[in-house]
């Protein structure tokens, strides 16, 4: 997952947006906005205040710390800049995203509208108000239903409501087809008429309230303060749409080379592994001129995996009844291509350094299918190339060519990033009330989510502070067995 990925969903757990919709894709809403570059002070506070009432545990730590601040107000510009250059690009245009931002709209829009007019009614499942004899008016049936020839006349042309079932069918054929787009193993499922049945109900209900909606704004009778919530839920909601559509395109504009890695290590040589080399050399003749490999192996390998836990003593490098497949490729071939007792010519580099290998001998198990399967015993020696990250001293130990592939690769993000906030002309104020949290608040919040079953962990995207995973695309390590 990207940096900016990750800062994407750390924004919406912060901010509250990312509720859950009653469609089948759960991260959609809002009406079609006409830019996305900026938002007000009061719609901040708006957004912070609904955390108030969601999340107190959160927006107090909001509060109290001025990084978490400074950073989420960089997400939040980075999510505009995103939606207002994809907008610009034409993505919004597209008829299937100009379709999605149809249904996103009616979705947001549906949903605040069945929470505000119900909220004093007791539990209810979403929607769960509206009748069947409203369903069956809004696809023509029953005694609500519009009659007579001039109806129809309305619908063909225009001066009356679209025909439910062709808008319906271009809800559906959207949903299926971003469905479809965003995960290749639905590529070739069909839909069953029982999940069109489901989701031709939720499609009328959602038409149903957002139709009562437009009706009661036309009308005053919903409260400015509400509609403007509603507005900006669909606004940010839209934009995180567009976003997320066009960091995936980004994906290409930040990519590091080869060849731009090998130049930043020649220009930094705290990167430089050319003396871990020499060392890697000088043991390896020393192995293959007949000293006691398990011995030099104790004495010279860094690989945490030489150790014994339990006993915390030394295995000589040993990796016993190793399954063919389980090391990185280029130590796995480089030990098979061996005979028993040989040590291995030439040093083996890997991601994380160079590795001295001698094989003990091959055999053959059974895996866990009852296949017999190849192993070998192996011992090698591990002098390491990876670095830590002196920003992060609690980081793992990470690879030196994969640590400066991650680090030109953020540097190159946020040029771009910043590149796209000044070109769209992204405002977000710095200067707004974050509102008071009680300590009672959070109580009460902590007894609900007791009594739900839930715990109390960070939100989806947080940084809880523990180390970070592998770098992508990392090979594996070799590791012993799992015994």
């Amino acid at each position: 997952m990207s940096n900016l990925t990750k800062g994407l969903i750390l924004l919406l757990a912060v901010l509250g947006i990312g509720a859950g919709l009653v469609v089948w894709k759960n991260k959609v809403g809002g009406h079609s906005s006409s830019s996305f570059n900026s938002i007000s002070r009061e719609e901040v506070e708006m957004l912070l205040a609904d955390v108030a009432k969601s999340n107190p545990m959160v927006l107090k730590r909001f509060a109290e710390d001025p990084e978490m601040k400074k950073q989420q107000l960089e997400n939040l510009k980075q999510l505009l800049a995103f939606a207002s250059q994809a907008k610009r690009d034409g993505v919004a245009d597209e008829p299937n995203h100009r379709q999605e931002l149809r249904n996103i709209a009616h979705e947001v829009v549906a949903v605040n509208y069945d929470r505000e007019t119900h909220k004093d009614a007791g539990p209810m499942p979403p929607f769960g108000f509206i009748t069947e004899d409203q369903i069956k008016a809004f696809w023509g049936e029953g005694e609500q239903a519009p009659q007579g020839a001039l109806a129809s006349l309305k619908n063909k042309i225009g001066w009356g409501p679209q025909d439910p079932n062709l808008e319906f069918q271009k809800f559906l054929d959207t949903k299926v087809a971003l469905l479809k787009e965003s995960n290749p193993q639905m590529k070739d499922r069909e839909i069953s008429e029982e999940e069109k049945t489901q989701a031709k109900e939720i499609f009328a209900k959602i038409e149903i309230y957002n139709k009562e909606y437009e009706d009661k704004v036309s009308s005053g009778e919903l409260p400015k303060e509400f509609q403007d919530k509603v507005n900006l839920q669909v606004k940010l909601q839209q934009a995180q749409y567009l976003a997320r559509i066009y960091s995936e395109k980004m994906t290409e504009k930040v990519k590091v080379s080869d060849e731009d890695v090998a130049k930043y290590i020649s220009e930094h040589p705290e990167y430089d592994t050319s003396a871990k080399k020499t060392k890697a050399d000088e043991i390896l003749a020393r192995a293959k001129n007949g000293e006691d490999f398990a011995a030099l192996a104790n004495e010279f390998s860094e690989d945490p995996g030489n150790s014994d836990p339990q006993s915390n003593q030394k295995k000589g490098g040993l990796y016993a009844d190793t399954p063919k497949g389980r090391m990185v490729p280029a130590f796995e071939a480089a030990a098979l291509a061996l005979e028993p007792g040989q040590v291995a010519p030439d040093l083996v580099e890997t991601d994380y350094g160079y590795h001295i290998i001698k094989l003990e001998k091959k055999g053959e198990t059974k895996d866990p299918q009852g296949q017999p399967t190849e192993t070998y015993d192996v011992r090698h020696i591990l002098i390491s190339t990876g670095i830590k990250d002196p920003k992060n001293p609690m980081s793992r130990e990470m690879p030196a060519k994969a640590f400066v592939r991650s680090k030109l690769e953020e540097e190159k993000e946020k040029q771009v990033i910043d590149e796209l906030v000044a070109a769209n002309h992204v405002e977000v104020p710095e200067d707004f009330t974050v509102p008071a949290v009680s300590d009672e608040q959070i109580k009460e919040m902590m007894q609900k989510q007791q009594q739900m079953g839930e715990g109390m962990g960070a939100p989806e995207g947080m940084d809880t502070g523990g180390p970070p995973p592998p770098p992508k695309g990392a090979p594996k390590k070799p590791e012993p067995r799992k015994k």
